[in-house]
C-alpha cells in the first residue's frame, strides 16, 4: 500500500461513512483525534482531514491507515486530499513571517512604541494589507487570518518586548524580538524596508514573484524579509541583464572571473565553463526599489562567493569578501610551513 495513493471516489466513500457514524463515532472507530492542522471542505461541510484521508485508504487498499502512520499536515493528509481534487482549510493560522512582523513593528514604532487598539484605523488598514501578501497559501489560512484582533494583539506582543517596557510582556516569539531590535538598531533603513514592502504589495509588484525558492532562501540571511529577497533573487537571475553585464565586461577587455575570489570557470572547466558566471545585485535590499537595474549594480561572482555573501547579514560587497579571502590566505600561508616542519620533526628517522 502506497501512502497517499487515494482516489476521489475513496475519499467520498470515507465522507459518507463519516456522515453515517457522526464525527465522534467515526473518529472513535478508526482511532483518530480531532483535526489540529487542516479540515476537509466538501459541499458546505467540514471533516477531519487526517481521519478521512486515512480511512480512504481502506477503500483503495483494503486497510485504513493508523493515525501514527502519517501526519495530518500539509505534506501528508492535506496534500493527498488536494491531489484528489478536494479543498482543505487550516484549523489555525500560520505563524507570523518576518515580512509581516516588519510591517507591524513599524506601526508600533510610529505609535511611540505602544500597542494599538483593535478599532484603530491603522490596524484595520494593516489587516487588509497583510491579507494581500503572497506569503501564506490560502489553504493555510482560516477565516480569522490576520484580522484586526490578531494584528492588534501582535502590536502589543512587540510593544511589550521593548527594552523600556516595565510591565509583563504579552505572548510573542523570538522573531518579534529580533525584528524589534533591527528597528532599534537601524530605524531609518527598516522604515525604508517597510515602505518598499508596502509599495510592492499595494502596486502588485511583489505579488507575482517566483515562490519556488523557499528552501534555498532558508540558507540566506535577509532581515528585510523574504519578499524583498525574492525580488532581489529574481533580478539576479534575469538572463537578459546577466548577458548584458557579461558582454559589457568582455567589451572592456575583462575576464569572466569572480570579483571576490578570482575564480575563472573556463580556466578550471575548459569549454564547459566558457561564458559562465553568476550575477550578484550589490544594492542593499532596503535601497533597491522598483527603479531600473543598472549594469553597475551587478557584480560577476562565482557560486560559492555568492552563497557566502548572502549567508549572513550585513552582506559584504564582493570587494569586502575578497579582502576576507586574502586575509585567510595570508594566515594559512603562515601556518602551513609551521605545520610541515612540526610534522617532519615527528616522523621517525627511518621513514624520512
Amino acid at each position: 500500500m502506497r501512502k497517499g495513493a487515494i482516489t476521489r471516489n475513496a475519499v467520498l466513500k470515507a465522507i459518507g461513512e463519516y456522515e453515517e457514524l457522526g464525527r465522534s463515532g467515526f473518529l472513535a472507530k478508526y482511532g483518530f483525534s480531532e483535526a489540529r492542522s487542516y479540515v476537509l471542505l466538501h459541499e458546505g461541510g467540514e471533516y477531519d482531514s487526517k481521519a478521512v484521508a486515512g480511512v480512504a485508504h481502506k477503500w483503495d487498499h483494503g486497510r485504513a491507515l493508523l493515525a501514527e502512520e502519517f501526519s495530518g499536515g500539509k505534506d501528508h493528509a492535506a496534500a493527498w486530499l488536494k491531489r484528489a481534487g478536494f479543498k482543505v482549510r487550516s484549523v489555525k493560522n500560520p505563524d507570523w513571517a518576518r515580512d509581516e512582523i516588519i510591517l507591524a513593528c513599524h506601526l508600533v514604532m510610529a505609535n511611540g512604541w505602544k500597542g494599538l487598539d483593535v478599532n484603530d484605523q491603522r490596524v484595520v488598514e494593516l489587516s487588509d494589507l497583510l491579507q494581500l501578501m503572497p506569503i501564506h497559501a490560502q489553504a493555510d489560512r482560516n477565516d480569522k487570518f490576520r484580522n484586526p484582533n490578531g494584528v492588534a494583539r501582535k502590536t502589543f506582543d512587540i510593544a511589550t518586548r521593548h527594552p523600556d517596557y516595565r510591565g509583563k510582556p504579552t505572548n510573542g516569539g523570538a522573531l518579534d524580538v529580533e525584528v524589534l531590535h533591527e528597528f532599534l538598531a537601524r530605524p531609518a533603513e527598516m522604515t525604508e524596508v517597510t515602505q518598499l514592502i508596502r509599495q510592492g504589495i499595494t502596486a502588485g509588484d511583489l505579488q507575482n514573484l517566483p515562490a519556488g525558492e523557499e528552501e534555498e532562501l532558508d540558507d540566506y540571511s535577509a532581515p528585510e524579509g523574504r519578499l524583498l529577497m525574492r525580488r532581489h533573487r529574481s533580478r539576479e537571475r534575469n538572463r537578459a541583464l546577466r548577458k548584458k553585464k557579461i558582454a559589457a565586461v568582455l567589451r572592456q577587455g575583462g575576464r569572466l572571473n569572480c570579483e571576490a575570489c578570482g575564480f575563472d570557470f573556463e580556466e578550471v572547466y575548459g569549454r564547459r565553463g566558457d561564458g559562465y558566471i553568476e550575477c550578484h545585485h550589490v544594492v542593499p535590499l532596503h535601497e533597491a526599489g522598483e527603479g531600473r537595474t543598472k549594469l553597475r549594480d551587478l557584480a560577476l561572482i562565482c557560486a560559492n562567493c555568492h552563497r557566502m555573501i548572502h549567508r549572513r547579514a550585513p552582506w559584504p560587497t564582493p570587494k569586502d569578501l575578497g579582502a576576507l579571502i586574502e586575509s585567510r590566505r595570508v594566515v594559512q600561508n603562515r601556518i602551513l610551513p609551521q605545520q610541515r616542519s612540526t610534522s617532519a620533526a615527528e616522523v621517525p628517522a627511518n621513514l624520512t
